[in-house]
């Protein structure tokens, strides 16, 4: 039996059932990618399981090492607050049921990897890249250090990668809104606009944007990251940097003991 720690990711949610589907998708690719790690799903909302019945299914069945990876692109509230408390008590309840938090999924390099292949299978070619602007349209967050993680993200995307312009929008909590980044990078002289979303399955936030593209008439707007083979690749760094050396998980009965 492979001793490696499960890994557990958490996802918020969503009433929409395009979430859960495309999360249930991005976890297949998870486990192709490394044949022999379990990988389970828990919700924090809206969704079954919930992460507390996971957890404890996980326990009774002899699992004592897990690795739980919030499904998120910033550190905003679920992942300083809602996450770790979920995570509290339910450990409190399984003491026998060792938790590893893995960090947030961005910022990183595959994440706008990503972003490229999605705006690629919209249409835009290499060649479009100096004559267009990109809106990075991320969900919204009243928190200050997840709003900044996304600006940083649009101005070292707009440096390593061509495009005339990134431009940071959200479709809640924050603004700009998509449509007025849109309707920005035009009136700056933009050529073409695009509007990357920066969320990773379908909902409500994603709709929104959308509309907000559609409705200041922007050229291009890509899907969602979805399963996309980088946002799966970088579950499993995310998962390896929190996961525990393999020595210690040999120490680990001696340790509880």
């Amino acid at each position: 039996m492979d001793a490696s720690p499960t890994l557990l990711v958490i996802a918020h949610g969503s009433r929409d059932p395009r979430h859960a589907a495309t999360v249930s998708a991005l976890c297949a690719r998870v486990r192709a990618l490394r044949p022999g790690l379990r990988v389970e799903v828990g919700y924090l909302d809206f969704n079954a399981p919930t992460v507390p019945r996971v957890l404890e299914r996980l326990s009774a069945e002899g699992v004592r090492d897990v690795v739980a990876l919030p499904l998120l692109l910033t550190r905003a509230f679920h992942a300083k607050s809602d996450i770790p408390a979920v995570l509290r008590e339910a450990t409190s309840r399984l003491p026998q049921l060792t938790v590893h938090q893995a960090d947030v999924l961005g910022p990183s390099v595959l994440l706008t990897a990503a972003l490229e292949r999605r705006l690629e299978e919209a249409g835009l070619r290499p060649g479009d890249r100096r004559s267009t602007g990109v809106v990075l349209a991320a969900a919204g967050s009243s928190d200050p250090e997840a709003i900044a993680v996304i600006a940083e993200t649009a101005r070292e995307w707009r440096r390593t990668s061509g495009w005339c312009a990134v431009r940071p929008a959200f479709a809640s909590a924050s603004l700009p809104r998509t449509a007025d980044a849109v309707r920005a990078l035009r009136a700056e002289g933009a050529a073409r606009v695009a509007v990357a979303p920066y969320v990773i399955a379908p909902g409500r936030l994603p709709d929104r944007i959308a509309h907000g593209a559609r409705e200041a008439g922007a050229d291009v707007l890509a899907p969602v990251l979805g399963p996309a083979p980088e946002l799966a690749r970088l579950l499993l760094r995310r998962y390896d940097e929190a996961a525990p050396a393999p020595d210690a998980l040999l120490r680990l009965p001696a340790l509880i003991a």
